[in-house]
Formats: C-alpha cells, structure tokens, sequence
C-alpha cells in the first residue's frame, strides 16, 4: 500500500479507533502528524500522544506515533468529525483574512503555516496564512 497522502491515513486512522471505541491509535510517525497531535490535543479533541522509538522487531524500521482517543464519561468520541481538506492532488491554501471557521468558530481547522501547524485561530491572530490540513469538530 503505498502511502501518498499521510495526513489522510492520520485522520482516518484517528476516525477507525473511534468507531472501534479504542483507547488510542498507533501509526508511524512523522513531524507532521506530531504537530497536527498537539494540536489536538491542545484543543482537548484527544487526550494526548507520544512518539515510541521503533521496537527492534525486524521490519519495524521507524518510530510509532500514539495517540490516545478522548471520550465522555458516556463514551462518546469528543471529536464528531474529522475531515482532510487540502489533498496531495488538490492543495488548498488560504491567507490570514479566509481561513475557513469550522461550524461557526464551534470546530477547529489545523493549518500548515510558515510558522508551524496552528489552529485557524491562532493563524488568524498571527496574521499568517498557509496550507489548511484538516477540519475537526
């Protein structure tokens, strides 16, 4: 399986742990991913990560991302939705004065800027623009 485009493989990983009500969700790790896992985490939709060096098992080359899954004491996913904007095939960009509000401000969007993956948010505040990676609510 070739993997052409890690942050949807990061979203829908994310997505089949919740459905599966697991406890968190391993995937190989990146930068990207990391950040985008702060993020996150930050704004309370998973109750946290942790990159895990590679285990020394032969063909398990690199480092593993976790991330724990948040639920309500109902259990209930804290994240509603999870949607991959900008595509390997279909880049989406914006500036500071259109990034997109997610449900009326009731959701986040995780953008790629210049200086880091922010929330749109806090890209607004920056006034920085950049690549919007995701949508989450």
């Amino acid at each position: 399986m070739s993997m052409t485009d890690p942050i949807a493989d990061f979203l829908t990983r994310i997505r089949n742990g919740i459905q599966a009500a697991h406890e968190s969700v391993v995937m190989p790790h990146s930068k990207l991913k990391t950040e985008m896992a702060r993020v996150l985490r930050e704004q309370g939709y998973i109750e946290g990560y942790e990159v895990q060096p590679p285990s020394g098992v032969r063909g398990d080359a690199g480092e593993k991302l976790v991330v724990r899954l948040k639920y309500t004491d109902a259990r209930v996913s804290v994240i509603s939705g999870l949607k991959r904007v900008s595509r390997p095939g279909q880049r989406t960009y914006v500036d500071a004065k259109s990034i997109p509000k997610v449900l009326g401000g009731m959701g986040t969007a995780i953008i790629s800027t210049s200086q880091g993956v922010m929330t749109g948010h806090d890209a607004r505040k920056a006034g920085v623009g950049g690549e919007v990676l995701a949508q989450v609510h």
